[in-house]
């Protein structure tokens, strides 16, 4: 007889677990639609703003919000496993499925540990699958944009040899090469110059350049005009597009690189003597946003269960909407800080991390009870 209980039991454990996964994913996938036909149809006005004056197929603008999007919506997947878990929880207390489940011996932390689960296994997903395609998409998206921005002609990259700039100015083009970067000032460099026709007119050598304005300052340089080289012990100047702020700028929109290029970029880097601060975040966050996932959904049940359990839906949603906008701002204040060096790296990122763990783990106190 003992037997048989148990077995009955253990039908019945995967018969509700089977169920809240069921119940959960919908919301999940529901919530996720909402979202994503918002970010389309945001983007959509964004592109047809920028390619108005542009002579180009109707369809490009609705083609390249189809690339950004997905980016777009893994940033703010932590927020829908917030309001899924909230609108899974009020279709319970709604049609008091609850209230079943207890009666069945199904305590709220079972529920719980359910809902984490999945959520952990979506964030796994969303990590090493999601991101990657959803990396690759942005990567073309920003390739594609390129070459109809006004910056086109001027780019910058960074590769193992060091930082490489192309710059035109006064009908003058430059090919800038740089072997390292420190705050302001660009380390051992090589500046070509050429006319409209690209015919070589100058090399100018020089140890440190100062690129905190668009007028560089080059210190002490060597000029070649004509296989003549000639020695300046002085400053001069040259006009560019680029200076230390745009170029970083350039540096971080790393939502376009998977995490194989993250690391290969890390490395090129970590050669150049370029910050790797911002792709050492990105990778944290990464790394920590399957269990990121998980405790938001325990913070949302805590919530639910302790504080807003028999509110309309509107509320549910107005709560869940603020609260994300919160969470959001704490990450992305202290992530800030960790890349302009204020609080040490890895405080960025766990600090927001182990905060929302806290108030969540001393929300679980009794929470059988509720």
């Amino acid at each position: 007889m003992d037997i048989l209980f148990s077995i009955g039991w253990l039908r019945m454990f995967k018969i509700y677990q089977k169920y809240i996964i069921k119940n959960f994913l919908i919301k999940f996938i529901k919530v996720s639609l909402v979202f994503l036909s918002l970010i389309y149809i945001l983007g959509i006005l964004e592109e047809i703003n920028f390619f108005k004056d542009l002579d180009e197929s109707f369809i490009l603008p609705y083609f390249l919000t189809l690339l950004n999007v997905p980016i777009t919506l893994f940033e703010i997947f932590p927020f829908i496993f917030f309001i899924s878990t909230q609108l899974f929880l009020f279709d319970f207390f709604r049609n008091k499925e609850l209230d079943l489940l207890k009666k069945s011996g199904v305590d709220n932390i079972k529920i719980i540990t359910v809902i984490v689960m999945i959520s952990v296994i979506i964030g796994i997903f969303n990590v090493f699958i999601y991101y990657n395609i959803a990396s690759k998409l942005k990567f073309y998206y920003s390739d594609i944009k390129n070459k109809f921005s006004n910056d086109n002609k001027y780019l910058a990259m960074v590769t193992e040899s060091g930082l490489w700039i192309k710059d035109e100015i006064n009908n003058k083009k430059y090919i800038i090469k740089s072997n390292s970067i420190k705050d302001n000032f660009l380390f051992e460099n090589i500046i070509n110059e050429f006319n409209s026709d690209f015919e070589l007119l100058k090399t100018i050598q020089s140890d440190k350049i100062d690129i905190s304005t668009n007028n560089w300052l080059i210190y002490n340089p060597t000029t070649t005009i004509n296989n003549i080289s000639k020695e300046i012990q002085d400053i001069i100047e040259l006009p560019s597009n680029f200076n230390s702020e745009k170029i970083n700028n350039l540096f971080s929109n790393i939502s376009s690189f998977d995490l194989f290029k993250l690391y290969d970029l890390k490395n090129d880097y970590e050669k150049f003597g370029y910050s790797t601060d911002e792709i050492n975040i990105q990778l944290l966050r990464l790394y920590t946003t399957p269990i990121f996932y998980g405790i938001l959904s325990i913070l949302s049940i805590v919530i639910m269960l302790n504080f807003i359990k028999n509110k309309p839906l509107l509320f549910h949603l107005i709560c869940g909407v603020m609260l994300s906008v919160i969470i959001y701002y704490i990450n992305f204040i202290f992530n800030s800080l960790g890349i302009n060096g204020k609080i040490p790296l890895n405080l960025s990122i766990l600090f927001p991390f182990f905060l929302i763990t806290t108030i969540s783990l001393i929300g679980l106190i009794k929470i059988n009870e509720k």
